[in-house]
């Protein structure tokens, strides 16, 4: 997987599912006031299903604020900025499946 910026963000828990040379399967834990930073990704789709609590997946051009429950699916186009955490800064744990490409974090000030 190539990556341009890595950023630097600490996640409650991180369990690589399933792993290949064209995709990405994982769960991602976030605890109260973690979050995934504003990226984006070049070249692939974020696929999300809610698995405990509320998951937050905001986006910009388009602005949208999502929130997905256990069960419910969302995704993520390339080119499409985005931060994922748990709804009122509290805890949620969600599958994220992903095309292997180039992640691009953005700086802190978006």
């Amino acid at each position: 997987m190539k990556t341009r910026s890595t950023g630097t963000y600490e996640i409650a828990d991180r369990e690589i599912v399933a792993s290949g040379s064209d995709m990405r399967v994982q769960i991602l834990g976030l605890s109260d006031g973690q979050s995934v930073p504003w990226h984006h990704h070049s070249e692939i789709t974020d696929s999300f299903v809610g698995l405990d609590g509320v998951t937050v997946i905001e986006t910009r051009a388009p602005d949208d604020v999502i929130s997905i429950g256990p069960g419910q699916r969302h995704s993520v186009a390339p080119g499409i900025t985005h931060t994922v955490h748990g709804a009122d800064g509290g805890p949620c744990r969600f599958l994220v499946i992903q095309g292997v490409g180039v992640y691009d974090f953005i700086p802190d000030s978006v």
